[in-house]
Formats: structure tokens, C-alpha cells, sequence
């Protein structure tokens, strides 16, 4: 996705190109072969889902075409993880790499463990106490209720007169892998109708895929987990330029 004089331009694939993405399941299928892969065009070309569907169908609300209505198909199915992973923007990650994302990205440091540290922010700290807790045993537990993130933000204190910079804290949860997007709703009225944008769902991974699976890459350091990421970046593109994964994966 790039401007040319001031208009927004969608790189992708012509309609007949027999290489196009065609529906939501084949985009999900390409990202398990690949790893993970941003949503949008970056430094690294082709290293995106943007490159290799039709730019034809973007927001247009329909679902078999429109790539924008599949990362919400996508999210709420499961298959694949979607947040802000790359450079603070969306993309998606498979379910094989996403422990080592969450290795390097974490530093091998679960939540409570990064507070104690000193590590993580008191805002940090706030949005996740919204979505995690302890039973009587100690044992982690996760909301029953899916919360929209507009009603979190509220509930966390966040808005006029409370905490600053919601959209910025919940961003570099996802970029840290604590949080990844689980699905997307529609606001309800008081009337009991749907209105506005789909509105998204965050949730800490370990709630939707279990804490054995997200953390099963702790075992090595989070600069192998890194290395991995770089050379599978590597592997399957192999033009991409340093800086250029630098910015998308993060330094050690």
C-alpha cells in the first residue's frame, strides 16, 4: 500500500494471474507454508498478503474478495494468529512459528514475570489485568466474555480524564506477543442493533492456543528463536535486505 499524489495505491495481482490468492482458506494455507506474513506491502518485496491478491476488492465489505473482510474471517477462525506484529503494523502468524515469535519477542519473560522485573508499564499492566486473573488454586484464568476493544479501553481507565495513549499501549502488547487478536464485532445499540465498524477482540494467546503451545520455544534463547525467524525470511525471500527485515522482525 503506497500514496502517489495523494492517493492511496494497492499493489497485488491482476484477476487472471493464475499466482492469485483467491479466498480466505488459500491465503491461510500460503502463510502455514511461509511462517508468517504482514498484511501490507513493506521493504521486503512480495513478503506480504497485499502483493498477492487482486487490489481490486479492498474494503469493499465482500467477503469472498475482499482481503480486508478476510483478516477478520481469518482472527476469529483460529487457524493462524492476527495482531500487530511487524513494525507496530498487521500481519499474521502460523501456529508453527508463533512460539518463536513469542520467545523473541518476550525475551522469554511471561507477563507477571516482565512486571516484577520492572519490564513492563503500569499501563501494560492495567489492560492485561483485564484479560487474565488467578483462581482459587493460583491457576491463570481468561474472560468467559469476549470484551470489544472499545469496551476495554473503558473499563482500563483509558480516555478523557484517565490513561493516555490506549492505541500505542495495545499495539506494543501485540508486538510483544501478550496479546493477538481473536476475533471482531459490531458495537450494539441500546436497542439491541448492530451499528459502526467491526470492532476488534484481543485476548493473551495463551487463551486461545494454551500456555504449553505458546511456550514451548522458551526452551532456547530468544536471539536462536530471532535467527530462526531472519533465516526462514531469508529462505523464502531471498532479495530481502537486512535493514529491511530489521525493521519488520526487531533487533536482538
Amino acid at each position: 500500500m503506497a500514496v502517489e499524489d495523494g492517493v492511496w495505491i494497492m499493489r497485488g495481482l491482476d484477476w487472471d494471474d493464475p499466482y492469485r490468492i483467491r479466498t480466505w482458506q488459500e491465503l491461510v494455507n500460503w502463510i502455514n507454508e511461509v511462517g508468517f506474513l504482514p498484511l501490507f506491502a513493506n521493504g521486503v518485496e512480495g513478503f506480504s498478503a497485499e502483493e498477492h491478491v487482486s487490489p481490486d476488492y479492498w474494503w469493499t465489505g465482500d467477503p469472498d474478495e475482499d482481503p480486508w473482510a478476510w483478516r477478520e474471517i481469518i482472527a476469529a477462525s483460529h487457524q493462524l494468529a492476527y495482531g500487530k506484529f511487524f513494525d507496530r503494523k498487521a500481519g499474521f502468524i502460523s501456529l508453527e512459528w508463533l512460539p518463536y515469535f513469542a520467545n523473541f519477542r518476550r525475551g522469554g519473560y511471561d507477563f507477571d514475570s516482565r512486571w516484577e522485573d520492572g519490564l513492563a508499564s503500569r499501563r501494560e499492566k492495567v489492560i492485561m489485568d483485564m484479560l487474565t486473573g488467578r483462581d482459587e488454586d493460583g491457576e491463570v484464568t481468561f474472560p468467559t466474555d469476549q470484551i470489544l476493544s472499545t469496551e476495554l479501553k473503558k473499563k482500563a481507565g483509558f480516555g478523557k480524564g484517565g490513561l493516555k495513549n490506549y492505541p500505542g499501549i495495545v499495539t506494543e502488547l501485540q508486538m510483544q506477543t501478550y496479546l493477538v487478536i481473536t476475533d471482531f464485532h459490531r458495537r450494539v445499540n441500546k436497542r439491541g442493533e448492530e451499528y459502526g465498524m467491526p470492532v476488534s477482540v484481543m485476548l493473551p494467546p495463551e487463551a486461545v492456543w494454551g500456555y504449553e503451545k505458546i511456550t514451548s520455544a522458551y526452551g532456547e534463547s530468544p536471539e536462536k528463536s530471532r535467527e530462526r525467524i531472519m533465516d526462514r525470511i531469508c529462505e523464502v525471500f531471498p532479495h530481502a535486505d537486512e535493514n529491511s527485515m530489521i525493521k519488520l522482525i526487531g533487533k536482538n
